[in-house]
């Protein structure tokens, strides 16, 4: 299958596909259901396992279907580029069936989406793309909830690669400029546990707690530690100002390059730790001193043997020095 990654002209056939499997791969599912069932087909459920990188394209192209079907159309096409570029022998269980199935539909949204913003894709692709980030990033940022921002932001994610597809050999400076700023914001909408950290917009009440902000704030206290060096395998390419440290947990995952999810767990459960034990401490501060809270010494101290208490075992038992100290 031989697909043009110059833009969205109609997708070529196999050629050894035969007209009975096309007009049938869209009545058929990948897990052995039929197209008769009640309820419209959603893409994204049908991805195999082996091609699961599309399926948030998929999910991008489902949600703006009907604000402008034909950059729908688009993204289905850039899903069906990966796909086949991830498996062009559809060796993978359900591939083949699924590509056929994703080909029929862009066959036929070829011919029926009508391009609303401009004369070409790549300009179509390139206007809603504004579009959409001035309408659902830009207005609003501090009226809407965290998790539907952090659905917005996903989508125009997709929509800058869905552009970079469709216009591969044209410079992108401005919209490359633009895509900077929706990765950085985007890492502030992430999902988060208990504790919404990084999250833009209105304060969430949990943040509010003295203890919990007194923790926040005591974890940010590195000012007297070296800068970490950017890393230049992460992010998109070409988009680098270096590393963003709110904190402690921050300056160590990108000085030793620990797992940014794992990072981000542990962060709240220090969090957590610190407010609960100081919590208990400072049971009987009227609300008017806690306002102002900041983390007892004490309670560092207490959680730190806690943690370390193994380590500080084994370092007695074997009459070695112990490399946690105690500062004063």
């Amino acid at each position: 299958m031989s697909m043009s990654s110059g833009g969205p002209s109609a997708p070529q056939r196999q050629p050894s596909m035969g007209r009975r499997n096309i007009s049938r791969a869209i009545t058929m599912r990948t897990d052995g259901y039929s197209g008769e069932e009640e309820g419209p087909i959603i893409e994204s459920e049908l991805v195999p396992s082996s091609l699961a990188p599309i399926v948030p394209i998929l999910r991008a192209a489902n949600e703006i279907e009907d604000e402008n079907p034909r950059v729908a159309y688009l993204c289905r096409f850039t899903a069906f580029e990966k796909a086949h570029t991830m498996d062009p022998n559809s060796s993978g269980r359900g591939v083949r069936q699924f590509k056929t199935y994703l080909l029929h539909r862009l066959e036929k949204d070829e011919k029926d989406t009508q391009r609303r913003l401009a004369s070409t894709d790549a300009k179509e692709i390139q206007r809603f793309y504004e579009h959409y980030c001035k309408k659902y990033l830009e207005e609003g940022l501090q009226t809407r909830k965290p998790d539907e921002m952090a659905r917005y932001y996903q989508i125009a994610s997709v929509l800058y690669d869905v552009l970079k597809t469709v216009t591969p050999d044209k410079p992108n400076s401005e919209y490359d400029q633009y895509a900077k700023g929706v990765e950085k914001e985007k890492a502030s909408f992430s999902h988060y546990n208990i504790l919404p950290l990084n999250i833009s917009g209105p304060t969430q009440p949990v943040m509010e707690i003295p203890e919990i902000k007194a923790a926040v704030a005591l974890l940010r206290k590195i000012n007297n530690l070296p800068t970490p060096r950017p890393d230049t395998t992460n992010g998109p390419q070409g988009i680098d100002d270096g590393p963003i440290v709110r904190d402690l947990l921050d300056w160590l995952w990108q000085t030793f390059g620990f797992q940014k999810g794992n990072v981000e767990n542990q962060k709240e459960h220090l969090i957590l730790l610190l407010a609960n034990i100081d919590m208990r401490g400072s049971g009987n501060l009227h609300q008017g001193e806690r306002q102002n809270h900041m983390i007892q010494r004490d309670t560092v101290d207490h959680l730190m043997k806690k943690v370390f208490q193994n380590y500080i075992s084994w370092c007695r038992y074997l009459h070695l020095e112990s490399n946690i100290k105690n500062s004063t």
